[in-house]
């Protein structure tokens, strides 16, 4: 009787420290989105870097401007370390604006928006043009029907997904792989269809990649509006030819760097948990969107705790990773530092998937039980929208990481809106809403708190 009494007693003990421990969290995330929506900074941070710093793709000007900003501004905040890791970059420039014209008889019919591939070559072609959707259409078509001509991908995102990323998924491919498909069978060049939801005059541009078994040929998109036009006037004329000429270069590789924020932890400071973003972007638009906003959601995240007089056990950092668009330097730099200084990195979060309003977290792991740990603390989130945890990717920066162990997280934000603006010059700062990016921030810190707590 008297065992049995001491179990329940002790029973009794554990739930009541439970219930504790999930008051004290509550009330301290309750905390976090507080001080998020009232006393934020990210919102001008991102306004700044935006307007006022010029394109910064990998290499240029512009991402050494950035750089030298976001440093400015983690100074300012004073975290307990602001630093740079220098990381050697690709260096693409696009030129002067990219010219697609129709042209029926020599004369011409109709300008096409466009705008040239990341890494693509420069070049002036006049060719016949193919319209194909699939690369077993090349292969059909072989060399007597693509020698010659300039081959048009026109395979459109899959509407009837509702997580978009699965239709970028699905078509991006003829973006990436399409120019040395095509020149396999002796194309002259490519054109892809915008890798967008939305029917517009905005082209969207992209990373592409040669196969060096073949010869490298000038690839572009076009916008999905013309997309369609052109679709639909070949079937009318299969004879119309277009005049491609784009002038992009690759020039040798760039001293450029990481930008990193840390609090250092009070237990154990040589374990990390980080959370970042890619501070590079496209040069044909500011790159709001992709992926400024995860940068200063990430430095917003670690400012909220450092502002709420938290005492990370664990150092947390949050990282603003160079060359992400082009290349993934500054993630595989970061993890060969990681490695090369014995830092152990525990979690890892990627915010790459736009400003838009949270609803979770993706959990990059094999591991059931960590999978179930963390999904666990959706009640403690889902008041704030944040009820989407579930096995999936973590983030392209990040994934180097995994070889160490780290478990890997991507922040989920709602996304049906992320591809009208992805990769395109309409991604700007006023499409980015104030409070949808100060939500995120406030998700983001929240998890790190209870990652950071509930870690040994």
């Amino acid at each position: 009787m008297i065992l049995r009494f001491s179990s329940f007693f002790l029973f009794l003990l554990i739930s009541a420290n439970t219930f504790a421990q999930s008051q004290e969290d509550s009330l301290f995330i309750r905390r976090i989105f507080d001080q998020a929506l009232t006393d934020s900074r990210c919102y001008q941070v991102l306004e700044h870097l935006c307007t006022k710093v010029p394109s910064r793709l990998s290499g240029s000007p512009g991402a050494a401007q950035a750089v030298a900003y976001m440093l400015q501004v983690m100074k300012e905040e004073k975290f307990d370390v602001s630093s740079l890791q220098p990381v050697m970059v690709p260096h693409w420039v696009r030129g002067q604006e990219s010219r697609v014209e129709v042209r029926q008889k020599g004369a011409p019919v109709k300008k096409l928006q466009s705008c040239a591939l990341g890494g693509s070559i420069g070049g002036k072609v006049s060719a016949g043009v193919i319209e194909v959707q699939q690369f077993e259409d090349l292969e059909k078509l072989g060399e007597a029907g693509i020698k010659g001509k300039i081959v048009f991908f026109s395979r459109p995102m899959e509407p009837r997904h509702i997580h978009t990323f699965e239709a970028y998924g699905g078509c991006v491919d003829q973006r990436w792989a399409g120019p040395s498909k095509a020149s396999k069978y002796g194309a002259v060049a490519t054109l892809v269809r915008s890798v967008s939801l939305r029917e517009d005059e905005f082209p969207h541009t992209g990373s592409m990649a040669y196969d060096s078994l073949y010869p490298k040929i000038p690839a572009l998109a076009i916008s999905t509006a013309d997309a369609s036009w052109l679709s639909a006037a070949l079937k009318k004329n299969s004879s119309l030819r277009l005049e491609v000429e784009s002038f992009s270069k690759l020039l040798p590789d760039t001293l450029s760097h990481n930008v990193v924020a840390q609090l250092t932890g009070s237990a154990k400071p040589n374990e990390f948990l980080i959370t970042g973003g890619h501070l590079d972007a496209w040069d044909n638009g500011q790159g709001a969107h992709d992926d400024g906003a995860g940068c200063v959601q990430s430095m917003e995240a670690i400012r909220i705790l450092h502002e709420l007089g938290y005492k990370p056990r664990h150092s947390m950092r949050a990282v603003m990773f160079m060359n992400e668009e082009n290349g993934l330097r500054g993630g595989k730099r970061y993890a060969e530092l990681a490695d090369s200084l014995q830092e152990k990195h525990i979690y890892a979060i990627e915010t790459d998937r736009g400003g838009f309003t949270p609803r979770g977290f993706y959990i990059d792991s094999d591991n059931p039980e960590t999978v179930a740990k963390i999904a666990a603390y959706r009640s403690l989130l889902e008041p704030y929208g944040l009820h989407d945890f579930k096995k999936g990717g973590g983030g392209a920066d990040i994934g180097p990481l995994k070889k160490q162990g780290t478990v890997c997280l991507g922040y989920i934000p709602d996304s049906q809106r992320y591809f009208d603006v992805h990769h395109a010059a309409s991604d700007t700062f006023d499409k980015v809403n104030k409070r949808e990016l100060e939500l995120g921030a406030a998700s983001i810190a929240a998890l790190l708190y209870l990652l950071d707590k509930y870690s040994e």
